[in-house]
């Protein structure tokens, strides 16, 4: 498979939010204003297989909306994330946060960069963000930082 990882447009819109609900995740905040702000994953066919958002504050970045299809290649993971990356320096963010209730998958955020962090050292303007406010209603969440 050929796979193409670009920056979501306007016209992707409820492409992204039908495939983040499709995966039982929540698409409040995906708007119009924010949408530039997600990178999709696509095959060869242009389908959604893979994305990755940030919500962006001053200096910092609020990974979410992180999907990929069953059989996608951890390399392109990788990948994703690398761009991500990328995209949060242009914007002057210089720490990436994420969170998970998946104790499982600490260990690869772990090998690509990031530190678990406890819930008291995310930093107060993120209390603002509904995503955030979702996820501290959700047991078990754990929380990781990334210095870029």
């Amino acid at each position: 498979m050929q796979a193409l990882i670009r920056r979501a447009e306007t016209i992707d819109l409820e492409r992204l939010k039908g495939f983040l609900s499709r995966a039982n995740l929540g698409t409040d905040g995906i708007t119009i204003d924010t949408i530039d702000s997600f990178l999709v994953l696509e095959d060869e066919n242009n389908e959604i297989k893979g994305s990755l958002g940030m919500e962006v504050f001053p200096g910092l970045g609020l990974l979410r909306s992180l999907v990929v299809s069953p059989g996608q290649a951890e390399q392109e993971i990788i990948v994703l994330f690398d761009q991500m990356v990328q995209f949060a320096k242009e914007k002057g963010i210089h720490s990436l946060f994420l969170a998970t209730k998946k104790s499982t998958t600490v260990k690869f955020f772990e090998l690509i960069g990031f530190q678990q962090i406890r819930q008291e050292d995310l930093p107060a303007a993120f209390y603002d963000s509904a995503h955030i406010q979702h996820i501290l209603n959700v047991d078990n969440s754990l929380f990781l930082k990334l210095s870029v």
